[in-house]
């Protein structure tokens, strides 16, 4: 059985960083490519970051590109997202997820696994 737990969220003012951590158990944490995801009030959710197996590739949605960068600790299990730069408009419940595949997908229906999620809020 997969667990992710988020952690790393919290309250901050526009221009602010913060770095999302994502803890995983389970020994397959290493075969699988992970993601990022996050929701808005009143709007779905959608794709933030995705990260292969290995951490050699990476892909971001244009709205995070050059703000947020999304790396990975095979050892610890753990999947992180450094998140620079901070606009209001990132404020979302951001949640990990692990794929069911080796490269990283935008799609929800390729993640099996799914945390339930930390709250960012940035203030103007």
């Amino acid at each position: 059985q997969v667990r992710l737990v988020e952690s790393g969220g919290g309250l901050v003012q526009a221009g602010s960083s913060l770095r999302l951590s994502c803890a995983a158990s389970g020994r397959t944490f290493s075969t699988y490519a992970m993601g990022w995801f996050r929701q808005a009030p009143g709007k779905e959710r959608e794709f933030v970051a995705g990260i292969s197996w290995s951490g050699g590739s990476t892909h971001y949605a244009d709205p995070v590109k050059g703000r947020f960068t999304i790396s990975r600790d095979n050892a610890k299990n753990t999947v992180y997202l450094q998140m620079n730069s901070l606009k209001p408009e990132d404020t979302a419940v951001y949640y990990c997820a692990r794929a069911m595949v080796t490269t990283y997908s935008v799609y929800e229906s390729s993640y099996g696994y799914w945390g339930r999620g930390t709250q960012v809020t940035v203030s103007s």
